[in-house]
């Protein structure tokens, strides 16, 4: 754990910025239809075909964990995470679980917007359970559109479990 604690040190408060793409109306469909909002899919549907603009369900952006195709299998952790989703962990014998989420919804997104992200580490707090040590990191990822109007923010929790004697 002392190793996360280092990698975090190093990278707190230190911001990434990456263009995560544009919005699709099928994109606004896949996510509602997972998340079991057939109705939402079907109206999104209409509204498109209509010409209409269409408006994402309020929890879109912050419930994509990456916006790329993803690593092949053989490249994701055994937590089964990507490296992009593992800060401060490559290489060390641990596993992540997610801890939170605070969300905060400042604009309408829609489709046709283009999404840009700012992502940063806020903290590592190194703590001790029954079950050992772990860390509990804290992130926060900023989302704006095109013209860099604020869209969303989120501070999430992620916490990495392993053996001490190991990381």
């Amino acid at each position: 754990m002392a190793e996360v604690c280092a990698r975090a040190a190093r990278l707190r408060g230190r911001a990434e910025r990456v263009r995560l793409g544009e919005v699709t109306v099928r994109d606004l469909c896949r996510y509602a239809i997972a998340v079991g909002d057939d109705e939402y899919a079907a109206a999104a549907r209409a509204a498109a075909a209509a010409g209409r603009p269409v408006v994402a369900p309020p929890m879109f952006l912050t419930s994509i964990l990456s916006w790329q195709d993803g690593p092949p299998e053989g490249e994701l952790r055994p937590d089964g995470l990507g490296a992009q989703e593992s800060p401060c962990t490559e290489g060390l014998p641990v596993r992540q679980v997610h801890g939170g989420q605070a969300v905060r919804l400042l604009a309408a997104v829609a489709a046709g917007m283009t999404i840009h992200a700012e992502r940063s580490l806020t903290g590592a707090d190194r703590k001790r359970g029954r079950a050992g040590d772990f860390v509990v990191l804290g992130l926060r990822t900023e989302y704006f559109d095109g013209s860099g109007t604020p869209l969303a923010v989120s501070d999430e929790s992620v916490i990495v479990l392993g053996d001490a004697d190991e990381a």
